[in-house]
């Protein structure tokens, strides 16, 4: 096995000592030391709550009444949705602290060091399609709430991702925080006065039960969080290597779940009681029926939470960005890159928003969909190889490079990816695009998702029959004993860098 250098430790000083960085974080896709570890497993939960607790979510509630679904059966559909899309995203968060690493950069070891890239387009276009969508949704709903250029809004909003995205981990766990303590006061109090009758409404329509718009409604909710799951383990990865998985997990799936599940019901209200199809205008009408002026106070915390989740979008897009330059050429990240690929990143997603205006919320909400089927082939793979073949044993230093263990290519993995994805496309439903032959015998239900997670989980279970984890035991001794030796400063000179 070829010996490889130390990725994370080239140009980065010693931690300072303090238990949280207040300066520009000066980490990507390197590897997070002990000593620079830091952050409460309870703290997961606020964060991963205040992802969900925004208009966006508001709007999938919409998704059921639109196709006839009654105020119960969009609010269960919803929730079964959460919980199975739940499932996938909190079980990739234990990954962050046990091997210290971005999400995308352990999926090496599944895809190989340039295989990687297949499911890293799908990870990017979601990334920057979120921030799309939300920026056009900002500025439309600025506008028509308050009369504000539209150009103005989407720069605006855009120099505040960026600077939540430069300045880094932790700071995006501070707005968090700050966030959450604003607005879950503020919506307990609307969701309460429609609990006892005082936020108005009235039943607009009947509606009812129906196969494909319950499926429909569960499929929606359900991508929300699983688009999550290539990035959780981005702000998981400095909690100490020592955090509980099982307190970790529950932590990541309480907050996600339980934010979402109790926007979508409240957006299934707004849809069936108060006839809303915009989730921004409807939280401003019913929050001026409670009290005038809350409405108003309402949508502006829904619009600060929402930028502050595109500001972790951009962040991840950042290390998404960064993973597939250096699967193509290595690349040194330094805190001055890692800026520098912030800015395109958050440029990108305004230049796009702009350009599309209004039409890019129905072009990008198609794209997403499609996103969804890259990803879900994706988390099949890699929750099972981490979970049950490799049970989270991985050669850390082997990741940053193609002459590794992993190599640069994994077979296994991208059999799978493959089987998986195209097992899928007879099920695609993508909205006034395309509607594959099997999802129309079944009425435009959309199983496509659920195909390509049951089939590249299966046939990576089937390819894996004859591995040995045993095989790579001498790679992980060999990278835990470098890193050992580099956390008491005993390393020694540099290998020659293998690439």
């Amino acid at each position: 096995m070829a010996r490889v250098s130390h990725p994370w430790s080239a140009g980065y000083p010693r931690s300072e000592g303090r238990p949280i960085n207040l300066d520009i974080e000066k980490r990507s896709i390197d590897f997070v030391p002990e000593s620079e570890r830091h952050g409460r497993v309870r703290d997961q939960g606020p964060f991963w709550f205040l992802a969900n607790f925004q208009f966006f979510a508001i709007a999938i509630g919409f998704v059921g009444p639109s196709l006839g679904l009654s105020l119960g059966y969009a609010a269960l559909a919803g929730a079964i949705g959460i919980l199975i899309g739940t499932c996938i995203q909190a079980f990739h968060a234990s990954q962050g602290p046990e091997m210290g690493l971005p999400q995308m950069i352990q999926s090496r070891a599944q895809f190989g060091y340039r295989g990687v890239v297949v499911p890293l387009i799908g990870d990017m276009l979601s990334l920057v399609g979120y921030n799309v969508v939300a920026t056009v949704l900002i500025s439309e709903g600025m506008h028509g709430l308050w009369g504000v250029n539209r150009a103005a809004t989407a720069a605006c909003v855009t120099i505040v991702i960026a600077t939540l995205a430069i300045w880094g981990h932790d700071w995006l766990h501070r707005a968090f925080r700050l966030m959450f303590w604003i607005s879950l006061p503020l919506f307990s109090a609307l969701t309460l006065a429609i609990l006892l009758g005082k936020a108005g409404g009235a039943a607009h329509g009947h509606g009812g039960f129906n196969w494909p718009a319950f499926v429909t409604q569960v499929a929606s909710a359900a991508s929300l969080n699983v688009t999550a799951a290539p990035y959780v383990s981005d702000y998981t990865r400095y909690l100490p290597s020592r955090t509980r998985r099982g307190a970790l997990i529950l932590n990541v799936f309480a907050g996600s779940s339980l934010s979402a599940i109790w926007l979508i019901a409240l957006g299934a209200w707004l849809a069936t009681r108060m006839g809303a199809t915009d989730g921004l205008v409807a939280i401003r009408l019913s929050g001026d029926v409670l009290a005038p002026g809350l409405g108003s106070v309402l949508a502006a915390t829904s619009i600060a939470a929402l930028v502050a989740t595109m500001g972790m979008s951009t962040y991840s897009g950042m290390l998404t960005a960064f993973t597939t330059a250096d699967c193509l050429r290595p690349v040194r990240p330094t805190r001055l890159s890692r800026i520098l690929v912030v800015i395109a990143v958050a440029l990108f997603g305004f230049g796009v928003a702009v350009s599309f205006g209004g039409d890019a919320v129905t072009w990008l909400n198609g794209m997403l969909v499609i996103v969804l089927y890259f990803l879900i082939p994706w988390t099949a793979v890699n929750l099972i190889d981490y979970f049950f073949l490799r049970r989270g044993r991985y050669a850390v230093l082997d990741l940053f490079t193609p002459r590794g263990v992993y190599g640069a290519w994994g077979a296994r993995g991208l059999f799978a990816y493959a089987v998986g994805f195209f097992a899928s496309l007879p099920f695609f439903v993508v909205p006034n695009v395309y509607t594959g032959p099997m999802a129309a015998r079944l009425g435009g239900v959309d199983f496509g998702w659920l195909v390509g997670l049951v089939a590249s989980g299966l046939t990576y279970l089937l390819v894996s029959l004859g591995f040995d984890p045993a095989s790579e035991d001498q790679a992980i001794a060999a990278s835990r004993l470098a890193m050992a030796k580099l956390r008491t400063n005993e390393a020694g000179p540099e290998p020659p860098h293998p690439r």
